[in-house]
């Protein structure tokens, strides 16, 4: 079998050489490759090699760029140091996965997999839908809010909220015009839900919106007073440890 190994860190390089050449005499190292620019070029001037044995994380980018500027057709084996889960969660024809340090039982069994078939088969469709599973998710916030009235229910836009709080237990959105409505979330609940380049949570009583904020005043002890717009009365303050974070937050 013929084997093209990219991986940036030399020791690991040698590593799997020693191994693929206890494995099987018959095995052939075609070459050692340490990055994204060094592997396009090689696919792009040679035949394809049985299987590419693949760190995903390479000196100037990720593997995977590797498919975008040339074509790969022969098996892959991503290695890597970290627990890439949607790597492990995606074994195809195409496509394994070996977590460093790796053992040479593991990738025996891999190379084993890789029969005649699948040596003629392109991985790039595999890869693609494998690139969007590695992408980080964008969190999806709450847009909008049901609360029951007394004769059915009505909703409240997340746009329209100048900030929440807790008192005696219940927690309260006050509203742009200057409404407040009851809801049964925590204030806990409502930071995980609330997107936080709008709302900051100022302390364990309030969670405020950037643009409900009129004035910061400096306080004792390095700690920052935050004056509300219409809503001079709430004394919400800002601890010493949080200050520095919330004038970040605000200062972008």
């Amino acid at each position: 079998m013929r084997i093209l190994i990219i991986e940036d860190e030399k020791h690991n390089a040698a590593r799997l050489q020693r191994i693929i050449g206890d494995i099987s005499a018959d095995h052939e190292v075609l070459g050692i490759l340490e990055s994204v620019e060094d592997a396009v070029e090689w696919f792009s001037l040679h035949p394809a090699p049985d299987v590419a044995l693949m760190d995903i994380r390479l000196t100037d980018g990720l593997s995977f760029d590797i498919f975008k500027e040339t074509t790969v057709a022969c098996p892959v084996i991503f290695t890597t140091a970290y627990d890439e889960y949607a790597v492990r969660a995606f074994k195809v024809n195409s496509v394994d996965y070996l977590l460093k340090p790796i053992q040479e039982e593991d990738l025996q069994q891999a190379l084993d997999r890789i029969t005649p078939v699948h040596r003629s088969q392109e991985p790039l469709a595999d890869i693609e839908q494998l690139i969007q599973l590695m992408q980080p998710q964008t969190k999806a916030y709450r847009k909008r809010f049901l609360l029951p009235v007394y004769d059915g229910f009505k909703t409240i836009q997340v746009e329209d909220i100048c900030f929440a709080y807790s008192e005696l237990k219940a927690t309260k959105l006050v509203l742009g015009n200057e409404e407040e409505e009851i809801v049964t979330y925590s204030l806990d609940e409502l930071e995980e839900d609330l997107d936080p380049e709008y709302f900051f949570r100022a302390n364990r009583q309030f969670l405020i919106h950037v643009n409900a904020i009129s004035k910061i005043h400096n306080s004792f002890n390095g700690k920052l007073k935050v004056e509300l717009k219409h809503h001079p009365e709430k004394e919400v303050l800002i601890s010493k440890d949080k200050a520095a974070r919330f004038k970040q937050w605000l200062d972008k």
